[in-house]
């Protein structure tokens, strides 16, 4: 619980090909949203109580659990 608010930043690069900007920002946008960036500045927005991140992380983790028994059947 140290590192609640580390961030890992990683380099993000998309190329634009033939002058395609619009396909390049899509790609970009999901990249973003894959990384998680998108949810992390959501969350960042507001202060959260240390009781209410401990439940979200909790309910994070039993939403990860449901889903990965639900691969093993």
């Amino acid at each position: 619980m140290g590192n609640k608010g580390a961030v890992d930043l990683k380099e993000i690069t998309v190329r634009v090909i033939d002058n395609d900007v619009e396909k390049a920002m899509k790609i970009l946008k999901k990249k973003i949203q894959n990384d998680g960036l998108f949810k992390h500045l959501k969350l960042k927005k507001y202060f959260e109580k240390p009781s209410q991140y401990r439940r979200r992380k909790m309910r994070e983790a039993i939403r990860r659990q449901k889903i990965a028994s639900s691969r093993k059947i």
